[in-house]
């Protein structure tokens, strides 16, 4: 196990791409929409989006401006999403975690970025309905790259898991529109499961879609049963839950 001083250090890091990556899942889909103009994901600055106040650096501390303002804003009151305050925890406990578990340096590096990827995906998916290709199909090059250079699967593996992963729900896309007249999944699934294939390898894919379907199943019974709009649930949330876990038991599991 890790030392305690860089675990803690590690955590620290976690908050603070933690932070970022609360942007990225506030800002992304208006961007995309063209709700802001010519905004982007790093201007303007932070600011209240409900009276536009400009946070100052003690506003802006991960984790810890959340809770000195109890999730409020410190002008005009309106409260901050509760979610601001989970995506900073969520990444600070995982990095800190992982940090403490795993030896092997490149392996933990690696599951940082996978993570970095991932939790927005899921996050705008469960929000929004939608996987960007923004952030998609870099990911699907990083596993690429990661596996080009660091030899944690063999580069074969990483290639045929990009390609079967996106053919694999392509085909079930195709024959559920074949035989209800609908679309049963969006393309970014498609395309998310296409970078797990290259992080994760060909060979984790049944795993991966087994795990991604038991939790869609679990989670339409407990969350989505009773909404509207035709019991149509996310799949973006669950892939990215479960490439991650597939992720870490092929490869963190020999660092014990």
């Amino acid at each position: 196990m890790m030392d305690p001083a860089f675990c803690t250090a590690s955590g620290v890091l976690g908050a603070i791409l933690g932070s970022f990556l609360g942007v990225v899942v506030e800002r992304l889909p208006r961007w995309m929409r063209e709700e802001e103009g010519a905004g982007n994901l790093l201007y303007p600055p932070s600011h209240c989006p409900a009276c536009q106040h400009r946070l100052r650096w003690w506003e802006n501390i991960p984790l810890v401006s959340w809770l000195m303002l109890r999730g409020r804003c410190c002008r005009c009151r309106s409260a901050i999403p509760l979610r601001v305050l989970m995506v900073e925890l969520l990444s600070a406990l995982f990095f800190a975690l992982s940090a403490w578990l795993i030896l092997d340096l490149p392996v933990l590096l690696a599951l940082w970025l996978l993570w970095c990827g991932l939790l927005p995906l899921a996050m705008i998916d469960l929000r929004e309905r939608l996987l960007p290709d923004c952030l998609t199909q870099p990911l699907l090059w990083a596993g690429l790259l990661l596996n080009l250079h660091t030899h944690l699967l063999p580069l074969a593996d990483a290639l045929y898991g990009a390609v079967a992963g996106y053919l694999a729900l392509w085909l079930v896309y195709q024959g559920h529109r074949l035989v209800t007249g609908r679309e049963g999944l969006g393309y970014g699934d498609f395309k998310l499961l296409a970078a797990l294939g290259a992080w994760c390898g060909w060979q984790a894919l049944p795993s991966i879609l087994l795990l991604a379907a038991l939790g869609g199943i679990l989670g339409w019974a407990i969350c989505f049963r009773h909404q509207e709009n035709d019991n149509v649930i996310p799949f973006g949330p669950f892939l990215a839950f479960a490439g991650l876990i597939i992720f870490i038991l092929q490869h963190a599991i020999f660092t014990f």
